[in-house]
């Protein structure tokens, strides 16, 4: 199979309610859209969202390294492509997904097919700060059929250490958590917000600290009294063998656009099981694309929440598929045989800027 076409394309989503990080507030996702097709017509696509201060990789960066790719391997055949990708993917590994994963699409990947209906609890992520807010917000969740929220912590220790407590206390047991700090405590902070931290249901700590200080995220693991997960750290197997030796450390994270592929993906959940650890899967950032190929690796692999909802964060207006992706109380449904198929007029209207190449038998560089 050779790739005669490939589009690139940079769209801003809008999203319903603004989506807060440690690091950032997003009030849209921007993710790069990769489209191939091949001499046949058919096509596959790739979607993946480099998050500004999540790492060094840049937007601009990401669009000017798959442009560059995609120059290069337009006409080759996809496994060529593949391994040319492959030996520069470290320049821009979000970028460098996006190319890959529309290739195994391309390919119609074993693993994107379902044979049976399946239906995938989600998470929910949760915004309220102030107690009358949170009872609130409890509920709508609750009522939406949602029974694992993640709250997101790294701002002020006290004040996270109190509004995690009354959390729990309106959930009374009908949820469970999963707390987040997404890199912004110190030791101290993240060891003080553990050790005041009351265990009953909470699934998981989330990557307190900085990804590279792998000392400061052990030291918090020996103090917490539920099992600390390691997320941005976890990009290859060596990282999973890294945190299986760490105590207190019981789950990995890990996501598509981390390991480069559907294969690689698949490979590293299985090794993360292998070292008698558990696997949470998902990428809150992605879109429909993003999110129904975590679900497919998946399904089989990982039966916890999954974390691939970022596609029920964007307003349904701005969702890009022509079938969108089912979500229906608190679960993504996926129907047998299912595939994706782009809404091009959507795409048009929230596309900030595209780019077709093509092999001398389609056409010149549109």
């Amino acid at each position: 199979m050779r790739i005669h076409e490939i589009t690139l394309y940079r769209a801003e989503l809008p999203l319903t309610t603004p989506y807060r990080l440690s690091y950032r507030t997003f009030e849209s996702f921007e993710p790069l859209l990769v489209e191939l097709r091949d001499q046949d017509g058919r096509s596959g696509w790739g979607e993946q969202h480099i998050s500004p201060g999540s790492s060094a990789e840049t937007r601009d960066g990401g669009w000017a390294f798959a442009r560059a790719l995609a120059e290069a391997v337009v006409g080759q055949e996809i496994e060529a492509a593949k391994r040319q990708v492959a030996a520069r993917a470290a320049e821009s590994p979000v970028a460098a997904t996006a190319l890959v994963t529309a290739m195994e699409m391309l390919q119609e990947a074993t693993v994107l097919h379902g044979k049976a209906d399946r239906r995938v609890p989600l998470l929910t992520a949760f915004n309220a700060t102030e107690r009358e807010a949170i009872r609130a917000e409890v509920e709508q969740r609750l009522d939406q059929g949602f029974r694992t929220f993640k709250v997101k912590v790294g701002q002020d220790v006290d004040a996270d250490i109190a509004r995690f407590a009354w959390i729990q206390d309106c959930l009374a047991g009908r949820a469970s958590l999963r707390v987040d700090a997404n890199r912004a405590f110190s030791r101290a902070e993240g060891c003080r917000f553990a050790a005041a931290m009351a265990p009953d249901g909470v699934e998981l700590f989330e990557q307190p600290c900085a990804a590279e200080d792998w000392e400061a995220n052990a030291a918090v693991a020996a103090v917490s009294p539920v099992p600390l997960m390691l997320d941005e750290p976890i990009c290859s197997l060596a990282d999973i063998d890294r945190a299986a030796g760490i105590d207190g450390v019981g789950l990995c994270k890990v996501k598509l656009k981390r390991f480069g592929s559907l294969d690689r993906l698949t490979e590293a959940i299985r090794a993360i099981h292998a070292r008698g650890l558990r696997a949470v899967l998902g990428d809150g950032l992605g879109a429909e694309i993003n999110c129904w190929m975590e679900a497919r690796v998946a399904d089989g692999l990982i039966y916890n929440a999954g974390e691939f909802n970022g596609y029920i964060k964007i307003r349904p207006e701005a969702r890009l598929l022509a079938q969108p992706l089912p979500f229906e109380a608190g679960e993504m449904v996926l129907p047998a045989g299912w595939w994706p198929e782009v809404d091009r007029r959507r795409l048009e209207q929230h596309c900030l800027q595209h780019e077709r190449f093509a092999s001398p038998a389609v056409g010149a560089l549109a």
